[in-house]
This record gives structure tokens, sequence and C-alpha cells, in this order.
């Protein structure tokens, strides 16, 4: 236990008054010699935390997990999950959930440590992590939080000065993970399955009173808990759909009950628009494709909807009708979000009934012209219309026209919507290769710092974001692992 509390940690932990049986009390595994090589400065000054303290050598083995912090209960949390439509137990296996920090302006976040060893969860495997896929999910949630989609953050990585083997050896690492809560579908799943009807009721509770105190007060607190996480997948993931993000995991333990992105092993970001488009090595049918998130999406909460039928209604049949009833609204409820974003990217900013045709039409286009989908838009927002197939089509030279007829029935300025709603620039799969390159086999962490740089305001459209515009090589295949 470090004997002060010069960090600015403020643990106040929930958790772990839940039942035993959603954890297991563990601490992480020391490892040799931890290097801090990557940290937030300003998500640390958000929380309350001393990024200059944490800096030092205490706060890498902080940071590493050689060093309990003042006020942490670390523990290692259960969970069950369908993974690729097949359910079972699962838990983390190599993350240790230091506690909850509550920050100056009174949010409560978990700070998780993930690769910090095994856990009761581990089932065989080492719990650690390599340094490469620790980096990734760094610059692609903080890529995330720019664009201004929920996500689990990043607070540092250390490397642990030990190597992992998985086909080769690897340098190791901890990644210090930011979440609202590590809450998932899978933690209800297994309330559902390996507890009682008492430890699925304490679970709901707790997740209302921390996630969606205002649904605590409606009749059916329970049934309101279900049509909240629905609103905030719906919203979720249409986000994702609106800048092309492939999650490329979608198990149930990967949703989280709070409406975050979490997970960020074989995700990537779409070039060429293709509803088809899969990263994963390992989603050999397509089950995670860009174009099935949404019905994924679905298909995870209607699991969600089942774990909560005890709690719904005592006769079951009706437990059965309240939850379809819920889960029948998120099309709906998804289609609108998504149909609001795509008229914001073409500049609309009202209604009319004839608009998810044009945008249709446009996208099918682009499938057709294999048309870059971020670039696309850009070049509609700054009127860029030369240099593709797309654009001197005839069928596109139409649909401009309809397109700009339509636009003069919507106030206000499009081209502001346009550039808010379009960013200049995602972590192409290409540039975050070649940081992690750098960072992994060379050390050298410069091209990552330019990389987050310009990611970090991706709606801001300056010079030094256009040289990170660039369209990879189409006919070079490119494959995302899970990193584990």
């Amino acid at each position: 236990m470090s004997k002060n509390n010069e960090f600015g940690w403020n643990f106040d932990n929930s958790y772990a008054s839940l039942p035993g049986v959603f954890y297991s009390r563990t601490n992480p595994a020391p490892v040799r010699s931890p290097k801090l090589v990557l940290i937030n400065d300003s998500l640390a000054s958000s929380l309350g935390l001393h990024a200059e303290a944490l800096q030092g050598e205490e706060g890498a083995g902080v940071l590493a997990g050689n060093i309990i912090p003042e006020g942490a209960e670390p523990l290692a949390q259960a969970y069950a999950g369908h993974q690729f439509g097949h359910f079972t137990m699962l838990g983390d296996g190599r993350a240790v959930l230091l506690g909850e920090q509550v920050s100056p302006q009174g949010d409560r976040v978990d700070i998780q440590l993930k690769g910090a060893g095994r856990t009761p969860f581990s089932r065989g495997g080492d719990g650690r992590a390599a340094l490469g896929p620790m980096l990734r999910e760094y610059i692609i949630s903080e890529a995330m939080h720019a664009l201004g989609i929920p996500t689990t953050r990043s607070l540092a990585v250390v490397m642990t000065g030990e190597r992992v083997y998985r086909e080769t050896g690897l340098p190791g690492a901890v990644l210090t993970r930011v979440a609202a809560s590590h809450l998932r579908v899978g933690t209800f799943q297994y309330a559902a399955h390996w507890g009682t009807e008492e430890d699925l009721r304490a679970l709901a509770d707790y997740t209302l009173k921390r996630h969606y105190p205002e649904a605590e007060k409606n009749e059916n607190r329970y049934l309101s808990l279900l049509r909240e996480v629905i609103k905030r997948q719906a919203e979720l993931v249409a986000k994702w759909q609106l800048v092309g993000f492939v999650h490329g995991v979608m198990n149930t333990d990967n949703m989280t009950i709070s409406g975050e992105t979490i997970d960020y092993g074989p995700c990537a970001f779409m070039d060429r628009y293709d509803p088809k488009t899969v990263f994963s090595s390992i989603d050999i049918q397509g089950r995670y494709a860009y174009g099935n998130q949404p019905g994924i999406a679905g298909w995870n909460l209607a699991r969600f909807a089942e774990t909560l039928l005890p709690l719904l209604h005592e006769e079951q049949e009706k437990a059965i009708e309240l939850a379809q009833a819920e889960i029948s609204a998120f099309q709906d409820l998804y289609q609108a979000h998504w149909l609001s974003g795509m008229r914001a990217k073409l500049g609309i900013s009202n209604e009319e009934r004839e608009d998810q045709a044009l945008i249709q039409d446009l996208l099918h286009m682009m499938e057709k012209h294999r048309a870059d989908y971020t670039n696309t838009f850009r070049a509609l927002t700054f009127h860029r219309l030369e240099g593709s197939s797309l654009f001197e089509s005839e069928e596109f030279v139409q649909w401009r026209e309809r397109w700009q007829a339509r636009q003069e029935r919507s106030k206000p300025s499009s081209r502001e919507l346009m550039k808010n709603s379009n960013p200049a620039v995602i972590p192409r799969n290409q540039r975050v290769e070649e940081a992690l390159e750098a960072a992994v086999e060379r050390g050298d962490y410069c091209v990552m710092e330019r990389l987050l740089r310009v990611l970090s305001d991706p709606y801001a459209h300056t010079a030094e974001q256009e040289k990170y515009a660039d369209v990879p090589d189409p006919t070079i295949p490119y494959v995302t692992y899970c990193g584990t």
C-alpha cells in the first residue's frame, strides 16, 4: 500500500458492495521493471489525478500494478457472454479493477489495469498483454472520444520489462483503462445463469443507481432499465456507423450497460465503403461486419432482456411480452439516430420523407465505385468533386442536383453543419500501424504522439490533418487480431 496520496486518488468502491458472486478479490501481479511510456495528462487532470506525480517511479509502479494505491480495493469481475453466438463463462482474465475514482466534479469512473496478471477467471491464460495491442487501444479509444463517441478511455500505458509469449516473444505492457463502469450485458448473463434472483436484483438495483437514477422512480424500474440501455446502444451504434467504425468483436461481454464502446482488440475504421467490411482475423463468417453491427446490437440486447425476465413481471408470459415490446423499438431508435446523423453529414438540418432515399442512393454509388467513406463526405463538405470515378459518373451528377436542391430547403448553413459532422481525419489503419511499429520495434513514440495530436480534434480540418487523409493501397488486405 502506498503510504501517501500524492497522486490524487479518491476511491469509493461501490462495486465491491455487491454480492461476492460478482467478483474475486485479487491483486495485480507485480512486474519486473515498470516504465511509463504514455500518460493522458488531460484525462488525469479531469479525474483529479496528478499526472506529473504519476510520471515518477512510484507512479509507474502504481500504473503497472506493483503498488496498490491508497483507498483501492482490487478485484476481478465475473461475467459471461455469447462469443460469436456461443455462450460461455468468462470474467476478467487479465484485468484488475483497482476501484472507482470520484472526480472533483463528482463523476464516478472505474480505474482498471489491463494486462495485470492472472486472475481466477484466466482460464489458463497468462493474464498479460503485449505492448502493441495496449498502444492500439490507447490510440483508438482516444480517437473515438475526440469524435464524440461514448467510449472507455486510456489513462496510461506502462511497459513491464517482461516478455509475453504468443506466436513469438513480445514486450509486455499494462494499460490503465477508465470507464463509466465495466458492467456488461455479460455481467447480467452471469447473474441470470450462475446467481440467484436476489443476486440479479442486487445487480439491477446497483446499475440503476449508478447509471440510470432517474429510472429508479418508475413503477417498473427494471423495465425502465431495459428501455434506457436500449436507447443508449441505439445511439452508440448509430455513431459507429456514421464514422465507419468496425468494432470487430461484438460479443455480449463487450456491450456495456452504460452505453460506452469497450474492447478495442480487432477494431478498425473502414476505408472503402462496403457494408461487408470485416477486419478481424477470427470473424471468418462476417458475423460482425460493418453492415451487421446494428442487427447484432439488437441481438445482444435481446439477450440482455432475457436476463431481466424474472424482474420484469412475476408471470413469465407477461415478462416476455414486456421485453419484446422494448426490444422491438430498437431498430426504429437506431434508424432515427442514423438518419439524423446522415442528414447532418449532408448538410441537411430538417426532415423530409425522401431523405432516406437520397442517402441510400449515395451509399449505393459509393459501394459501386469503391469510394472511400470518410474522404467522400469530406469532398462533399468542401465541394472538391473531382478525381474519382464516383464524382465523374452521370448518376452522381444527377444525385448532386437532387442533393443541392434539398440543401436549399435546409437551414442553417449547410457547410458548417457538414464540417462539424464529417471528420477530417480518422485513425487510418496504415497510420495506426506505422505508429505501433515505430513504438514497439524502435522505441520511437514521436510517430504516435503526432498521430494522437492530429486525432485529438478531428473536425478542425487543418492542413496537418490533410496529410493523414491518404487512402491506403486497396490491393493490400488489412487484418486485425484480438490482441490477447
